[in-house]
């Protein structure tokens, strides 16, 4: 690593107008303003290693960047993000006339391959959930976090955020906040709905809460990511799973098995918060294997 690779360059006010700006009308959340700042940062310090400055960026410069990013071995995913964070950037530049032409114009994201996503089997879930001692305040707070991120299909940033007003027990509804802080209302079963009543009325209090948040820790603060993510692999290695389960795990299992009980894709985009169906479309493996079952079973010429 270099001398300038160890420095920190000083933010361009180009990137501190950015970030503002995603910030503000976009509302992106601060992990993902991070992501942009280490982005651009980073091509900062590409740009001020070879004594050139933002405002003389051409294409033929974003070419060279691109080269040398390769030349990192990134995985294709980082490279992507790299790319998506100068586009963003360069085409934000253009709108505010701070250049005259995008020079990010003609980059292309590579080509990522489908990932298909980790998750778990119904018997797998019920294992899991079964392991929580009921009679433990801790113990009914982590059931009740399980069922919920199974039966909303939540990101855990999300459960963490949910606050006690975001939750009707009327209706079973959860108004989930999600990236960008864009809201969905999402249903949630009867079952889950019994354990979020008798948390929030019987478990909560004990925790002596000093925010507004629904799920505390022993503090009776906010729980955090992390602290969800422990929970998670603890109950993961108690239930004799093996492989590396996750808090997304279950949002992906919660896809996959609407789409598997039957469920349109439309619907699980709606409850999953994308804006995009193209992100729902990995769950689409799932239907796929299920036409081809149904194919080889009622097919005349199919061969059992």
């Amino acid at each position: 690593m270099t001398e300038n690779e160890n420095k920190t360059p000083v933010k361009h006010h180009w990137i501190d107008r950015y970030l503002e700006y995603l910030l503000v009308e976009r509302g992106l959340s601060e992990n993902s303003l991070d992501g942009y700042l280490r982005d651009l940062e980073s091509f900062q310090s590409f740009l001020e290693e070879r004594s050139a400055r933002i405002e003389e960026t051409t294409d033929q410069t974003l070419l060279l960047y691109l080269t040398y990013l390769r030349s990192r071995a990134l995985k294709s995913t980082s490279l992507a993000r790299h790319l998506s964070s100068l586009r963003g950037f360069f085409a934000f530049c253009t709108s505010r006339g701070f250049v005259k032409d995008n020079p990010a114009v003609l980059l292309e994201n590579p080509k990522l391959p489908r990932k298909i996503p980790e998750f778990l089997s119904p018997e797998e879930v019920k294992r899991i959930l079964a392991l929580p001692i009921l009679t433990e305040k801790l113990g009914f707070r982590d059931r009740t976090m399980l069922e919920l991120l199974y039966a909303a299909g939540m990101r855990v940033s999300e459960l963490v955020d949910l606050k006690v007003e975001d939750y009707d027990p009327q209706t079973g509804v959860l108004i989930i906040f999600g990236k960008g802080s864009k809201e969905r209302l999402v249903p949630i079963h009867y079952l889950a709905q019994n354990y979020l009543n008798q948390y929030i009325k019987d478990w909560r209090p004990a925790f002596n809460p000093k925010v507004k948040n629904i799920f505390l820790n022993r503090s009776g603060k906010g729980l955090t990511r992390q602290g969800v993510w422990k929970m998670i692999k603890k109950f993961t290695l108690e239930a004799g799973i093996k492989r590396s389960i996750s808090p997304h795990t279950f949002r992906h299992s919660f896809a996959t098995h609407l789409l598997d009980g039957g469920a349109d894709l439309r619907t699980v985009q709606l409850l999953l918060g994308h804006s995009d169906i193209n992100a729902t479309e990995i769950y689409t493996h799932i239907q796929a294997g299920r036409l081809v079952q149904l194919h080889k079973r009622f097919h005349p010429r199919s061969v059992m």
